[in-house]
């Protein structure tokens, strides 16, 4: 399993102590953020930032976010195009795109549009740059993207294969109801667990995203197994947005011990 930390797991750190602690975990790699309470790289340029990861044994593997990047307009393809500008300056190896996640959107032909107006419209950009967008299905009810079977349809008609990868994120993929999953079109896993008994699964938020223990209730190391056994090879990114987690007094021994967890776990069910 190749490690690696999103910033919004320790958004309270600065972008030079995020790094650092990715390197002293083992990760491979990390994903930086524009939406979390602080500059993007704590107002580094783009290019200084990317080289300062680098010499830290890092990649960039994704540089977060357009939100919502399936309500194409003007303003929404400058920001794709001010990210993935910002992304190739870094060295970040992907750019992320967000769905429209308020209620609206939600019907088929509305949604099915939607999606495929935004990417046949981004494709090109991607070109450009050879740059590769990750777009993530949101599992909650009132996302206008759920199905990661629907993403790889759209990006199959479109002929996007090399451009667009899929997110599988076990939060998402538990809400969604499960389902297929696309190793061959992934191109990052993100973790976290919920472990609150109270909540039904419609109930849960990003707010109860902590780190993955023997409580989990989102079958993290199953959806881990069957990825990598069915050759998934990318990273595997610790995302966390719980207000507990970002709380940690030693979020380096906690984040290790749950990386430690599931890896004996996986070891433990492939003997």
């Amino acid at each position: 399993m190749k490690r690696a930390l999103n910033h919004m797991t320790v958004p309270g750190l600065g972008y030079d102590a995020f790094l650092d602690l990715a390197g002293s975990l083992g990760c491979m790699g990390v994903e930086v953020r524009n939406d979390i309470a602080r500059p993007l790289f704590d107002g580094l340029p783009a290019d200084e930032a990317g080289k300062m990861a680098r010499a830290k044994g890092l990649r960039l593997v994704g540089l977060s976010q357009v939100y919502p990047f399936n309500a194409w307009s003007d303003a929404i393809a400058a920001a794709v195009s001010k990210l993935i500008a910002t992304a190739k300056a870094a060295g970040a190896e992907t750019i992320s795109l967000i769905p429209r996640n308020d209620g609206t959107g939600t019907g088929n032909g509305e949604r099915h549009a939607n999606l495929r107006i935004a990417l046949k419209e981004i494709r090109p950009l991607l070109d450009e740059a050879g740059m590769v967008a990750l777009v993530e299905p949101l599992g909650f009810l009132r996302s206008s993207l759920r199905s990661k079977e629907e993403l790889v349809e759209t990006i199959e008609a479109l002929g996007g294969r090399d451009r667009f990868k899929l997110v599988h994120d076990t939060f998402h993929h538990t809400l969604a109801g499960g389902g297929p999953i696309f190793p061959e079109y992934t191109g990052i896993v993100h973790i976290s667990c919920v472990v609150d008994p109270k909540l039904s699964v419609e109930q849960m938020e990003d707010a109860h995203r902590v780190l993955v223990d023997e409580n989990d209730r989102l079958g993290n190391v199953a959806q881990l197994r069957a990825l990598l056994e069915a050759g998934y090879d990318g990273p595997v990114s610790y995302e966390c947005f719980s207000p507990e987690t970002h709380a940690l007094s030693d979020p380096e021994a906690e984040i290790r011990r749950s990386f430690d967890f599931i890896s004996s776990q996986l070891a433990r069910q492939t003997v």
